[in-house]
């Protein structure tokens, strides 16, 4: 039997979700019930599909160690492709396509699923999923339409032809982008249309066939991606000057709206792609007035309205429809129907090099994290947390020099050619322009706090000379 492969692509800024979602930790990470993410979420779904027995993940080199740690026990074996940036889901879907066919041949099935969607009816996802498979074992591109639930003109939507046979399976007509209302309300009553959940289901050879014929210049900027690497190595690091040289574009473009060896199968499983705060605020329960709380939150005389808060009390009185987002370092207020315009204030953060758009006041890294307890002219301090064998990178600063102070656990410092150990309640120095490395070689944490001084004392003052997690060419 051939191998089914879920591909889990896990990425994207999710900027309808700020200030939650962050370049540094987008939306897959988001714990939208309970205490596990939405990756977690998908990587456990995926699990129970009939014949998985390992997954491939497709994520940014950024944040790759937070999926590792996010996925591991969860009953899968795991291979990743890391991005060194963003280039849409074509590039995605090509790379996990030639990865597979090189692995396990043309015939591995290939059930591609974004890491940010919630879905309620896993039942039913199983037995749509078993569907698909079945459809792309008889060579077809199968699609998960969604049966709409409202004229919703946030998502695309998907023309359904004839049935396939008895399979569930119906025929594509067309992809329609996001519709006006009035389209949209003619979508939901003709029972011929359903969302594009951008969920798919092939086998490897048949999507590169696919590729080949309709987008052959993306296919070939992958084949010489992947030709770089090694392929048995784990996890693999694609180069950055040769993936900046694949063409951007999403695979419905590139793909699908071409196509004409499609299927789509309609289904309701509950499905969400929490794109909005309005989207999330509907996937929780509410009370009889139809708000909901995440948090600490107190609504008096306030209906249809969603707060969360990362930790102070946000007290609303006579509010209506709104959703309001406290984190440790920005608050959201806003119209729920004007949510999806969360996106344009991180563009206006982003234009004006506010960090807010990247960062939370705690930032986690490969070797731990670090919050920022104060910020000013010429100073930032921060209190740094590095896990048992966490090594930060050997570097140096332009602008800053930085005093470090042992709370707890023991530190090895290497500071231009001298290497030591600072422990509890002592300090060292490190000069502006010094390489230096900070280490924890115990078995408990290390925590420090970090006073930096200077002219400048952004967190790109960084120049990386050797780093274990990739973040540098040579380690």
């Amino acid at each position: 039997m051939s191998p089914i492969i879920p591909v889990i692509l896990c990425g994207g800024a999710g900027t309808r979700l700020w200030p939650v979602s962050r370049e540094s930790m987008p939306k897959p990470f988001m714990q939208v019930r309970g205490n596990e993410s939405l990756l977690q979420n998908t990587f456990k779904r995926a699990a129970q599909v009939p014949g998985v027995k390992e997954a491939l993940i497709i994520t940014n080199i950024q944040y790759s160690y937070k999926v590792a740690e996010e996925v591991s026990g969860l009953g899968l074996a795991v291979n990743f492709l890391l991005e060194p940036e963003g280039r849409n889901t074509a590039p995605a879907v090509a790379l996990a396509a030639l990865w597979a066919q090189q692995h396990y041949g043309a015939e591995a099935v290939l059930l591609v699923l974004p890491a940010d969607h919630l879905i309620d009816n896993e039942p039913e996802f199983i037995r749509v999923s078993t569907l698909a498979i079945e459809q792309a074992q008889a060579g077809r591109l199968a699609l998960f339409g969604i049966t709409p639930s409202a004229a919703e003109t946030g998502f695309g939507y998907i023309e359904m032809g004839a049935a396939l046979g008895d399979s569930g399976a119906r025929q594509v007509v067309r992809f329609i982008e996001k519709p006006p209302r009035a389209q949209a309300e003619d979508y939901l009553k003709s029972g011929r249309h359903v969302w594009n959940s951008g969920m798919f289901c092939f086998t490897a050879g048949t999507i590169v066939r696919a590729f080949e014929q309709y987008a052959p210049d993306t296919l070939q900027a992958c084949r010489a991606v992947l030709a770089h690497n090694r392929a048995e190595i784990q996890p693999l690091m694609l180069d950055a000057s040769l993936f900046a040289q694949v063409p951007a574009n999403s695979i419905d473009y590139a793909i699908m709206e071409k196509a004409d060896n499609i299927s789509v199968i309609p289904c309701q499983m509950g499905w969400s792609d929490i794109g909005s705060w309005k989207a999330l605020s509907e996937a929780v329960p509410t009370d009889a007035d139809g708000n909901a709380v995440q948090g600490r939150g107190v609504l008096l005389d306030s209906t249809r309205t969603y707060v969360q808060s990362s930790g102070r009390l946000v007290a609303a009185i006579g509010v209506d429809n709104l959703v309001v987002i406290d984190t440790e370092d920005a608050v959201l207020v806003a119209h729920k129907d004007a949510s999806q315009r969360v996106k344009d204030i991180v563009t206006l953060l982003k234009s004006s090099g506010d960090a807010l758009v990247s960062e939370h006041v705690t930032t986690e890294r490969p070797w731990g994290s670090y919050t920022v307890l104060l910020e000013g002219e010429q100073f930032k301090i921060k209190r740094i947390v590095v896990k048992p064998g966490g090594k930060l990178s050997l570097q140096m600063h332009h602008h800053r020099s930085e005093h470090w102070v042992v709370v707890s656990g023991t530190a090895r410092v290497t500071c231009g050619d001298k290497e030591f150990f600072v422990a509890p309640n002592e300090s060292t120095y490190i000069p502006i322009g010094e390489k230096h490395r900070l280490e924890n070689p115990g078995k408990l944490p290390l925590v420090m706090i970090e006073v930096q001084c200077g002219d400048y004392v952004g967190e790109d003052d960084i120049v990386r000379f050797s780093d274990q997690y990739g973040r540098v060419s040579s380690v």
